[in-house]
């Protein structure tokens, strides 16, 4: 696929659309990019501060972001861990939350484990080089740890940026030629889009990305696939939420593959003891 040409009289070449191709180099015209985001999404590329919209849901989630609309969509995705709303997240509030989505003890003791000894530091390193000694991560400045091979939909400050999200599902869901992008993942797909964000030398990077997708995948997958607005919620923190409610209930949270609490793998409840 290659973009539209026209060529002036004076041999200078003009385009009528962006050139995103470049023959030479086939990974190019491997993932394309997502070119009608902004048939829905007012200006897709300026990053959003307090939303997380889609082609899909192009208010994001409207209710969240309304009643969390001081806090960046980076944020608003780590609200649901910190738990007394203090701004500081500790080594128990991330056990807690784990465990109420669902995880076993020993997935979420191992979360607990990643998340605070490599991303602590970096919130605290704004305003003091003295890591913190209980391993705490401070909400105010959780874009610190945005770290490399990540998916580029948040910027460095924590704002939300549509057309990135939006070229996950156009680069890497498998389709025919001329349909719209899938707006469900396998997990091949979704192996193939982390790998496809490694940058050199970065192996925290890959280690971390790789641990992100994966939760996601054991936390919403359904049938072997996740679904787009699924992803979306993740990133906005509202589906944590939603999870959390569901998992009170008879039927509880009927997603993910069953690590724990509500017994469901594939969407089949199959035990009634949670680890």
């Amino acid at each position: 696929m290659t973009a539209k040409r026209t060529f002036s009289t004076n041999s200078s070449q003009t385009w009528d659309e962006p050139t995103y191709v470049a023959s030479r180099v086939p990974i190019t015209w491997q993932r394309l990019p997502r070119t009608d985001t902004e048939n829905n999404i007012l200006k897709p590329y300026v990053p959003r501060a307090t939303s997380a919209p889609s082609f899909e849901q192009p208010r994001g989630s409207e209710k969240f972001s309304t009643r969390y609309h001081e806090y960046s969509v980076m944020q608003q995705h780590c609200l649901y861990w910190d738990r007394d709303e203090d701004g500081i997240i500790w080594p128990r509030d991330t056990w807690v939350g784990f465990r109420d989505l669902g995880f076993n003890v020993l997935f979420s003791f191992l979360a607990v484990l990643f998340i605070h000894a490599s991303m602590s530091f970096p919130t605290r390193f704004a305003t003091t080089y003295v890591p913190d000694p209980f391993f705490r991560l401070y909400l105010a400045y959780i874009h610190k740890d945005k770290h490399g091979s990540d998916s580029g939909v948040f910027d460095s400050y924590g704002r939300f940026i549509p057309s990135r999200f939006e070229d996950i599902w156009s680069q890497y869901t498998r389709r025919s030629s001329g349909e719209p992008p899938r707006t469900r993942m396998t997990l091949s797909e979704l192996w193939e889009f982390v790998k496809g964000n490694r940058v050199a030398a970065d192996p925290f990077g890959w280690v971390a990305a790789a641990f992100e997708w994966l939760t996601t995948f054991l936390l919403v997958q359904q049938r072997g696939e996740v679904e787009k607005e699924d992803v979306r919620k993740i990133f906005d923190g509202s589906l944590f939420f939603e999870i959390r409610e569901a998992r009170k209930t008879k039927d509880g949270w009927n997603k993910g593959w069953g690590l724990g609490g509500d017994g469901f793998i594939g969407g089949e409840k199959v035990w009634y003891i949670g680890l």
